[in-house]
């Protein structure tokens, strides 16, 4: 039951992560076009500024519910005939960790300067770092379907 629960979470958390970075990318991005750039800078900082704390309670999640499955996965086995972790899983928690690491770069380094141009009404600025947000968005969002790729084929 535990088990579950835990890759509901898991999943859940996932979804919401690669399905934010979707729609953001590919729905609520292009329908901002329309927008004068001090609304449209202002509008994607205060959805970022959301979406990141739902990542952030997402990624505490998706590691906790990972490490504790892993370490049912690691008790069991080992006691019937040691450690063997699927390739998958351990393709799914490296390139898993990178995301983490690439969303800790949008989050402390290129969303400072979105803030610190939002705050200076400094819009090209803005925009600037909204490009290098997308960029690394989109960086992010190909290896979590990637990792989603390498779950359903191993």
């Amino acid at each position: 039951m535990l088990y579950a629960i835990a890759q509901t979470l898991h999943l859940l958390s996932i979804i919401l992560w690669v399905g934010g970075m979707a729609f953001v990318l590919f729905f609520l991005r292009p329908a901002l076009g329309s927008l004068q750039p001090p609304e449209r800078v202002t509008l994607m900082h205060d959805v970022l500024r959301r979406f990141f704390g739902a990542v952030s309670a997402s990624i505490i999640i998706v590691l906790v519910s990972g490490l504790w499955m892993m370490g049912q996965f690691a008790r069991g086995s080992a006691a019937a005939s040691g450690v063997h972790m699927p390739m998958s899983w351990m393709v799914m928690a490296t390139l898993g960790l990178l995301m983490m690491a690439i969303f800790g770069h949008i989050r402390f380094v290129l969303y400072k300067r979105l803030q610190r141009a939002v705050a200076a009404s400094d819009w090209p600025a803005g925009g600037a770092a909204l490009g290098s947000i997308r960029a690394w968005v989109l960086a992010n969002l190909a290896i979590g379907l990637v990792i989603i790729l390498v779950l359903m084929l191993l």
